[in-house]
């Protein structure tokens, strides 16, 4: 894991998600990602505002994220599934154009602690992340383990006001200068 901080004398801010399942086969009964992120991220003390499943197609993919980011409300959107090579996943192709910003450092810390996990199979995975305004999107593998090492080892990190030296909670309020 990652050398963290927390500074238990910063108040705890909590945050809004939403999880979104793109899959051909899952319905949201069977979809075990979006449930285990759901439960990871309330289980931090966070609020998650929808849980949905898309079908493995760039319109359906970034019609539900746009209409997420519209959302007033909702601070980060994760995505789980479509991140491979197949050529049904599309998760990058149809989210990365949405970027306003691009956030590069999150797909290299991925596949950094990803590698200590599972080894050079990280390699197949197109984890991606940025922000589409002032909403941050992740978009993650598919599997169980890829989105428990990204919240445990990241993003619960960084979505914590009292992890130090910073946040992505202190960066919230400047996000429309």
């Amino acid at each position: 894991m990652f050398p963290f901080k927390i500074d238990e004398s910063h108040p705890f801010v909590p945050v809004t998600f939403a999880v979104l399942a793109v899959s051909d086969t899952r319905t949201l009964e069977t979809d075990t990602s979006g449930a285990l992120l759901t439960e990871l991220i309330e289980g931090c003390g966070h609020r998650v505002f929808e849980r949905a499943v898309v079908k493995d197609d760039r319109e359906a993919i970034a019609a539900q994220v746009k209409a997420w980011v519209a959302e007033e409300g909702i601070d980060v959107v994760l995505t789980t599934g479509g991140t491979g090579f197949s050529g049904r996943d599309v998760t990058p192709e149809a989210i990365e154009p949405l970027f306003t910003k691009r956030m590069d450092g999150f797909s290299v810390l991925f596949h950094q602690y990803s590698a200590t996990t599972i080894g050079t199979s990280t390699i197949q995975s197109r984890a991606t992340a940025g922000l589409i305004g002032t909403t941050f999107v992740f978009c993650l593998p598919g599997s169980r383990g890829a989105c428990r090492d990204a919240w445990e080892a990241i993003l619960k990190y960084q979505f914590d006001s009292r992890h130090v030296p910073c946040n992505f909670i202190e960066v919230m309020p400047r996000l429309n200068e």
